[in-house]
């Protein structure tokens, strides 16, 4: 599988908190903050054959202070 970006909305003033939880995890390849409408961004490489769906919502979006998120998957086209 490849790569997939999860933008992520904190409620106020727990970005860094939230983002420390996600080191912690170890289950993020990159991680940015961003400005706009999502506080961070985070590029993460799943483990083989798992449903996306299900290990997002539990590996990332039960971090306490995340209010809303923003799955984007990628695919080899070149």
């Amino acid at each position: 599988m490849s790569c997939f970006f999860i933008q992520l909305r904190c409620k106020p003033g727990t970005a860094y908190k939230v983002a420390d939880e996600l080191y912690e995890r170890e289950i993020i390849s990159q991680l940015f903050s961003t400005s706009g409408e999502w506080d961070l961004i985070a590029q993460i490489y799943p483990p083989e054959n798992v449903d996306i769906g299900q290990w997002v919502n539990d590996n990332v979006l039960n971090v306490k202070d995340i209010e809303r998120s923003l799955t984007t998957l990628t695919f080899k086209a070149f």
